[in-house]
């Protein structure tokens, strides 16, 4: 295969240096300047004349040569604009000028993520979707994978805190954590090359604030060839770029939970061929459960600078993300009823909606280094990235059809990653029974030295403290494209390096069950301050773990685009995916009376201790690769509305999750064919717009196959998954406007199942965890003022019944919460908006760690819920 591989890739650059020189040559010239209602320039307008193209220019200006004489259709489009169509005779030198209307209808817009060629929604064989800035600040989301609840399709839980979010396509499952098929880009380029790296989710390195211009998505299609390992689509945040002058200065505060943040942006041009934008935000706060600390500390700010010239563009950019966060992992719940119909509660003392385990009681962990250092960490870290990176776009039409495009983007990354984990949730007096003494006491709190009740429920708490080291990443996408008549041509190189260097160093706890500063508890000599063990012997020690992984990824790719006729279109694409895993991996082994706090004693959590084995660390050496491609077309039935399909292979190599596992043999080496695992997909799809409305409907099949693990539920440990699945469903996405009254939103059907299971075939046939038949999101609002300045509206999220676990036992009911807001302006530019999101306080239990329950009693299980009712009050100052 690697040979195969290697001689496809000298084939296409072969086949590149043979485009490049050819040449074709005709006489017409077209040009012309394209403006908006108000005479300004639209910047970056593609203009398409019969089977040419090109871009405007800083001025709006464009032209475009080799056309023959007579009449020639001609299309001008643009994000947030009505497309234009018009034919225009061409003789010699001719001048069109064209002026473009604002347009909300999304069908016009023009799809830049995941596809090689730029084309509107509605000409397009992909499904994709966008939230602009202002759906965004009406959805007032309080971490960046809320957003993701506004696209249809996608499957967002989001009730990990600012990141650590758990995201899905389309029925592909969530077999363990992150977003493993899917991939988070900025600006056209991946945050990092593996969404689901243990306890380096893709999104704790992206922050939503005002530099942000939109979200685009594409689900399945050709996201499998335009980028590697992301099969079920692409999310991409689109920067702002000061094309127009403006800024914004944005003061939000939390009215009934710990919030201050600020954001600012700015952009301009700076000379007619020269502009800039920056922007950023910092805050500081609780968050929006009772942690009792400042659990949201830090901030972000980018900044980029554009050149335009007249045949293309450079643009240089930059960014620094250093933000604490706190992660909210799984916490106490009281499970009553049956298996089938469950009432789910809080906990006495504990809120589900609005607590949290987390504590002032519970800040400092002492543990051992990767090196064998003694090192301290900070629970209030949290997600703590630590993230610069900078890096460049070009793009130039080269003449004659030719157009050369290549993006770059170089990310450091460190940091960390606390959170508490409750391991096992008990009475006192059978914790007390376990530790072989009569009764806990209080370790620090207000209660400290009393005695802790044998009836109350407490914890055994993991920390999961993890030392990100290194997550440094490198990606450069270079492509060539060539028109030949009604054909599109393009080659792509893609070439990327991932580090994973990252340190479990985890400890063991006991603490009381408790929603506002829950204190630590001890047992006797067997503890000390709260600390029970360093290191996690309740599973078996497993997780005090080195990582040291470098990932060299490899992906010649090309595309054909062939407009068959004026309204069919048909694209294929392939793309040859290879890489090499090298580094090392160490696991646990346990050093007995190693005095840890070196207090000159063995106090009892020292008497065997988890440290790093780095005399026996394994190697990492494997290589892989996998082919890509997609086939779709599109036919536009009219103006208005279009019907497409597409069948597409995709390809997520196995990164980190691989180690450690069955799957890698002594010598470093995969088992053969579980290097990397394959999605097949199918989907076909309608489109339609109006003059006051939107619709789309895509149906959809997928098949997936999975090597993973993930934590083992109510059992402990981890627990190693290979299986396959099957999902088929339908997307609905829409928009209806009539006079100043808007609504928009999408529900997602999908039925799914486990198609088979090397490991724990009992579970074939079922229905895979947390999957739901419906998910949905609705948005009414109404415009309302003299000069309709002022906007009032709500959102429904809403998902029906799923399953706990795959054991399909247990059910976590569906639920909706409402999400209410109002805007007004106060004075040109200054405006007041009011968000209060789950206004009625309703639980949403997203994930539960436990598959059962023992029927028509109480029972006290592990699960993350929706936060409670949080509110806020934004001002904000555009200029």
């Amino acid at each position: 295969m690697k040979k195969i591989t290697n001689l496809l890739q000298k084939s296409l650059l072969l086949a590149m240096l043979l485009l490049v020189s050819q040449a074709f040559a005709q006489s017409g010239v077209l040009s012309g300047k394209v403006t908006d209602a108000k005479g300004n320039a639209v910047v970056g307008a593609n203009v398409a004349a019969g089977s040419k193209s090109t871009t405007t220019n800083e001025s709006g200006a464009y032209s475009i040569g080799g056309l023959a004489d007579g009449a020639t259709s001609v299309t001008v489009s643009f994000i947030g604009y009505k497309t234009i169509k018009k034919e225009v005779s061409v003789k010699g030198n001719t001048t069109a000028d064209f002026q473009m209307e604002d347009d909300s209808k999304s069908l016009d817009e023009v799809v830049v993520t995941g596809v090689v060629r730029q084309r509107t929604k509605l000409q397009s064989s992909v499904s994709v979707s966008s939230v602009n800035t202002a759906q965004i600040e009406q959805a007032a989301p309080r971490s960046t994978a809320e957003i993701f609840r506004s696209i249809a399709g996608i499957k967002a839980e989001p009730t990990g805190g600012e990141g650590n979010a758990n995201i899905t396509v389309r029925g592909i499952p969530i077999a363990s954590g992150g977003a493993k098929f899917l991939q988070l880009h900025e600006d056209g380029l991946p945050v990092m090359q593996f969404g689901d790296v243990a306890f380096g989710n893709a999104d704790i390195f992206v922050r939503n604030d005002q530099t942000l211009a939109r979200v685009e998505a594409i689900r399945g299609g050709s996201a499998s060839t335009v980028a590697s390992n992301s099969p079920a689509g692409i999310i991409n945040f689109i920067s702002k770029d000061g094309k127009k002058e403006g800024g914004t200065l944005m003061q939000q505060v939390g009215l009934d939970f710990g919030q201050t943040r600020t954001d600012f942006e700015y952009g301009s041009p700076l000379t007619e061929t020269l502009r800039f934008h920056v922007g950023g935000f910092y805050r500081q706060g609780e968050g929006p459960r009772n942690a009792g600390y400042t659990a949201n500390l830090g901030g972000q700010f980018k900044a980029n600078l554009t050149k335009e010239f007249k045949n293309g563009y450079v643009r240089l950019y930059v960014k620094y993300l250093n933000d604490k966060s706190i992660g909210y992992l799984p916490m106490p719940v009281k499970v009553s009823g049956t298996n089938a119909s469950p009432n789910w509660s809080s906990v006495s003392g504990f809120d589900i909606l609005h607590d949290t385990p987390h504590s002032a009681y519970m800040l400092d962990n002492l543990t051992i280094g990767a090196d064998g250092e003694r090192r301290r960490s900070n629970m209030a870290d949290g997600m703590h990235p630590i993230n610069t990176s900078f890096g460049a776009e070009m793009s130039f039409d080269l003449g004659d059809d030719w157009k050369i495009e290549n993006r770059f983007r170089q990310n450091y990354i460190k940091g960390r990653f606390e959170s508490l984990f409750p391991a096992e949730i008990t009475t006192g007096g059978a914790l007390a029974s376990a530790f072989g003494v009569a009764n806990l006491t209080y370790a620090n709190g207000p209660s400290a030295g009393g005695n802790f009740s044998n009836n109350a429920l407490a914890m055994r708490i993991h920390t999961f403290d993890t030392e990100i080291n290194n997550f440094n990443n490198f990606t450069n996408d270079m492509k060539l494209s060539k028109k030949f008549g009604d054909v599109d041509v393009t080659f792509g190189y893609y070439r990327a390096f991932q580090n994973i260097n990252m340190s479990w160093l985890w400890n063991s706890y006991l603490m009381e069950v408790k929603g506002d500063n829950a204190a630590l508890l001890n047992a006797g000599s067997a503890t000390s301050n709260g600390l029970y063990a360093y290191g996690v012997p309740l599973w078996g020690n497993c997780c005090t773990r080195n990582y040291d992984a470098n990932y060299d990824i490899t992906a010649p790719y090309a595309a054909v685009q062939w407009k068959a006729s004026e309204k069919l279109t048909v694209d294929a694409s392939v793309r040859f995916d290879s890489g090499k895993a090298r580094g090392t991996y160490a696991g646990a082994t346990q050093a007995a009376n190693l005095d840890v706090n070196n207090n000159g004693v063995i106090d009892g959590p020292e008497a065997s201790v988890s440290v790093v084995d780095n005399a026996n660390r394994k190697p990492i050496n494997y290589d892989y690769d996998y082919t890509s491609f997609s086939l779709g077309l599109n036919y536009l039935m009219n103006e208005n509305q279009s019907v497409f399909g597409r069948y597409s292979r995709g390809g997520r190599a196995n990164a980190d999750r691989l180690l450690f596992g069955p799957n890698i043999l002594n010598s470093g080496a995969a088992i053969n064919g579980l290097s990397a695992d394959m999605v097949d997909q199918a989907e076909i799809g309608f489109k339609r717009k109006g003059e006051n409305h939107t619709f789309y409907a895509t149906a959809f099949y997928s098949k997936v196959s999975e090597q993973n693990w993930d934590f083992g539920g109510g059992s402990g440990g981890i627990r190693q998954i290979q299986r396959e699945y099957n999902a088929m469903g339908l997307e609905l996405e829409g928009s209806y406007r009539v006079s100043d009254f808007n609504i928009m939103g999408n529900v997602t059907y999908t039925k799914a199942k486990i198609a088979s299971d090397a490991l724990n075939p009992s579970v074939e046939g079922n229905r895979p965890r947390r999957q739901a038949d419906f998910i949905y999101n609705i948005v009414p609002s109404y415009k309302f003022g003299g000069k309709k300045q002022h906007n009032v509206g709500f959102s429904v999220i809403g998902t029906t019944k799923a399953y706990a676990q795959d054991n399909n036992q247990l059910v976590m009911p569906g639920y909706a919460y409402v999400n209410p807001f109002v805007s007004v302006e106060l004075t040109k530019g200054l405006s007041a908006t009011l968000n209060v999101n789950n206004v009625f306080d309703t639980i949403g239990i997203t994930e539960v760690e436990e598959g059962s329950i023992t029927e028509n009693q109480d029972n006290i299980l592990r699960a993350r819920s929706i936060n409670g009712r949080t509110t806020t009050l934004t001002i904000a100052y555009r200029f």
